[in-house]
């Protein structure tokens, strides 16, 4: 699979100065957490869950979760375990290309169990969701997961869900952000990545943000961002990737403004008309939450509705200022420091104090692409929603 990989390789060409790479589920963590983009979310309970799997594939969605947990009833848990079972079989039988598949999962015996029954249909499986994950709740998760592994032979990623109350008040921020810190260090290899649950966050004080605020501007929440990004996400070999909160917002339709894009979507004098199609459709809020989330040092995003998926990949493909940028911090004579003006000439770039900006950059660049110089957000996004 690879980022677009959707559309026709002939526009892929005329919008990329490097196309995003191929990968899949046996490809490096590091290329995997890098590029998991829009996650897209589906309650375990849908019917036709093997269906919208292989739908939502077909229109550029690279990872999904199978929800076990808040999404469904407690009473609905038992049946959607055994859908999931039926589901990943009739996925086994249509040999379909797929996105990454993980389960959210609620407790740490669902783990083995799951993995047990699914059986040789499991392949399909690239690992779990850890809800409300901290030290004393991690451990237990963790370890369900390494007893799996080695039952199946198969590699399986976790993906804690950093959400707890905990995490969230003052007094106890410091402690649980240390615990989960020895955690995922201790289980390295199996943490793809850490997702963060700002709904929880949102609940423990009964709030609730608006189609107009991001997660930034409810300052309670910036703040726990900011901290487990301080702890969990540094550049120095000890951080992980974190990913984007979902936005909780579609009253936007599926097949917005298709009609009109599939007859010219890169027509010159359409570019304000599309950026005021995602106003209206109360998009502005997710498009400044997601380039909050890049330079608060987040990568991909929690999705919960399919009209999420295009905005979030089409912000994350390496603008060709950007690429430039990067490569130019990364050449080998630049390694003993320096600075020098950048090939567009309105910046300066400081070797050392960028170079792990440029090298999160060129990971980027790998898996989204490259845009080419003259192509923008509307052109990629148009391409990205074009069936």
């Amino acid at each position: 699979m690879r980022h677009f990989g959707h559309i026709a390789p002939a526009v892929r060409e005329g919008l990329f100065f490097q196309e995003p790479c191929e990968f899949g589920p046996d490809s490096p963590a590091r290329v995997l957490a890098a590029a998991l983009g829009a996650t897209l979310y589906s309650p375990a309970t849908r019917p036709r869950l093997a269906d919208d799997v292989i739908k939502q594939a077909g229109r550029g969605v690279v990872s999904m979760v199978l929800c076990l947990e808040d999404s469904i009833d407690d009473s609905e848990v038992v049946d959607a375990e055994e859908n999931l079972v039926r589901q990943f079989a009739e996925l086994d039988a249509r040999d379909a290309d797929l996105p990454l598949l993980f389960i959210r999962v609620r407790e740490p015996g669902q783990i083995g169990d799951l993995v047990h029954r699914l059986g040789a249909t499991g392949r399909m499986l690239s690992g779990f969701v850890l809800p409300k994950f901290t030290e004393d709740r991690g451990v237990p998760f963790m370890e369900a997961l390494a007893d799996a592994e080695r039952a199946c032979g198969r590699r399986l990623f976790a993906m804690p869900v950093l959400e707890s109350p905990e995490l969230l008040h003052l007094e106890t921020r410091v402690a649980t952000l240390q615990g989960i810190a020895r955690t995922v260090d201790k289980y390295r290899e199996r943490v793809l990545a850490l997702r963060l649950g700002v709904t929880d966050f949102c609940s423990a004080y009964g709030l609730r943000r608006a189609p107009d605020m991001t997660a930034y501007d409810v300052q309670i929440v910036g703040s726990v961002i900011a901290d487990v990004v301080n702890v969990l996400g540094r550049s120095d070999g000890t951080g992980f990737t974190i990913t984007g909160p979902v936005w909780e917002y579609f009253r936007l339709q599926e097949r917005m403004f298709k009609p009109q894009l599939r007859s010219s979507p890169f027509l010159a004098g359409r570019a304000e008309e599309l950026r005021t199609a995602l106003i209206e459709h109360d998009l502005d809020g997710l498009l400044r939450e997601i380039e909050l989330d890049r330079a608060n040092g987040l990568l991909g995003k929690t999705c919960i509705h399919p009209s999420h998926v295009a905005p979030v990949h089409a912000l994350s493909v390496v603008s060709h200022e950007e690429f430039s940028d990067a490569e130019d911090i990364l050449r080998p004579e630049r390694g003993g420091g320096g600075v020098m003006r950048s090939a567009y000439t309105n910046k300066m770039n400081e070797v050392k104090p960028h170079r792990a900006w440029a090298e999160r950059t060129l990971l980027r660049a790998e898996v989204f692409g490259v845009a080419r110089r003259d192509v923008g957000f509307v052109e990629l996004l148009a391409a990205g929603l074009a069936e």
